[in-house]
Formats: structure tokens, sequence, C-alpha cells
């Protein structure tokens, strides 16, 4: 017969090996929707899905940077103009993103808008939005026409800090914040309309859960992050009563 203590280290072992497979899955798309009921997320005080469609009703051109995998511009085509447009500079994504658009006749250009120029001529667009990716504030302002509109929702680059911190790590983009945004836009011409911040509380269901979310944003984890290495932060964070952390986001919206 098995002793207690092999009961509970073959129980441990099996939660390694579960939390092991769930890091190692690959990931398709930039959509959140399998943790629907595990991951509960306070929402923000504004709509950046109604502040989107807004922007976009007297529109007659669009871009849209780093659309992930085309879910959220997808969500937006009943207000969409004929002229769009999107990038994305995470390669995964990018069959996922031109599956996903294909039928709405939008183009998904592979590029970086935060470190490359973007393949678009001055004054090219009535409206550039970008939802939670890098972007220069500069080049935005080149491709805006006079008179348009830069909508942006980003996350904080202090967003879950408090979970990183569990693992040693440090905020993963601590200059990302509304202020630097701010100073950015306003430096590259950008006549800043709206800017507001906010954070709220986000819970998981268990640590599996947790496992599975983090493999989508590796970058709150140190970079020798495995779940063997970090076995006993991991396994404290099991014994919780409650897996509670900060999420953080900003918004800006700005007119050439």
């Amino acid at each position: 017969m098995a002793s207690p203590t092999d009961v509970t280290a073959d129980a441990t072992a099996d939660l390694l090996a579960d939390w092991a497979r769930r890091f190692a899955e690959p990931t398709s798309g930039w959509s959140f929707a399998a943790f629907t009921g595990v991951v509960r997320w306070a929402d923000p005080p504004w709509s950046y899905s109604a502040l989107a469609r807004e922007v976009l009703a007297p529109a007659r051109s669009v871009l849209d940077l780093g659309t992930g995998g085309g879910e959220f511009l997808r969500g937006l085509r009943g207000v969409l103009p004929a002229d769009v447009h999107a990038t994305e500079g995470w390669p995964p994504n990018l069959p996922v993103a031109r599956e996903t658009l294909a039928p709405l006749g939008v183009g998904v250009l592979a590029h970086d808008a935060a470190t490359g120029r973007l393949p678009f001529p001055d004054g090219r667009f009535d409206v550039v939005l970008s939802r939670h990716t890098a972007y220069a504030a500069d080049d935005v302002a080149r491709v805006l026409r006079p008179g348009g509109t830069f909508l942006t929702q980003q996350v904080d680059g202090r967003n879950l800090d408090d979970l990183a911190a569990v693992f040693g790590a440090g905020p993963a983009f601590p200059d990302v914040t509304l202020g630097t945004s701010r100073r950015h836009a306003q430096a590259a011409g950008l006549d800043v309309g709206v800017a507001d911040s906010w954070s709220g509380p986000v819970r998981f269901a268990d640590v599996a859960t947790l496992v599975s979310f983090l493999r989508m944003v590796p970058w709150h984890l140190p970079p020798d992050f495995t779940v063997e290495r970090y076995a006993d932060a991991l396994l404290a964070l099991h014994a919780r009563p409650e897996l509670r952390f900060t999420e953080r986001r900003f918004l800006l919206r700005a007119r050439r």
C-alpha cells in the first residue's frame, strides 16, 4: 500500500505534468475565448469596441495595426469602410488573420509597427486603430490624413506585475505607460483628445488555467521559465485560496 507521502508525491507529479503539457500547447491567433468561465476579467470604464465604431462611422479608409488573428476587426465588419488594411507583427498570427479577414476582402501585411516604417504613403488613412500592439507615434501621424483619428487601447507595461513578481520577474515593459504614450503622440503632432488609464482585478480558476494563459503572454515570465524550473512557485500558487492579480490598460484618442 502506498504511503500518504507517496500519494502526495504522485499527485504533485501529476499536477506538474499537466501544467507542463498545457504550457507546451501551441497558440493560434489571438483569441482568449477559451478562457470564458475560468478567467474573470474586470472591464475598463470605456468600451474600445464602441469607440472604434464611433470613429469608423464617417471613415472611408482604416488601418488596423497588429490585428492579431483578425478577430477584433472582423467584429467591426458592420461599420468598416470599403478601404481596409491590416498589419500583424507576430508570424504565428499571420495565417490566422489572413484566413479570418479574407472574406471581408482585407489583406494583412507582415509588419512590426514598432520597429519599421509603415508601407503606406503619407496621409493615406482616415482612421488608424491599434489595440494591444506597439506602434511608432510619428509613423502613425504620417499615414493619417489631416483631421484623421488615431484610437488605441494599450496594455500598460506594468500589467500583471504582481503575477510576474511571483516568478522573480519585473514589469514586462515598464516604459509603456499613458504618460509616455501621450508625450510621444503630442511630439508627433497629434492632438490628444482623450487619455485615460485603468487598473482592475483578474481572477484565474486554478493554476492549470493560469499556465495556459501564460503560454499566450510569455513576456510576463522570466526568460528561463519552465514548469519544472519554477515548480515551487507554481505549487505555492496552487496552495492559495484565490489567484487574483492586477490588469492595467490605457486609452488614447487623438487627431492629426
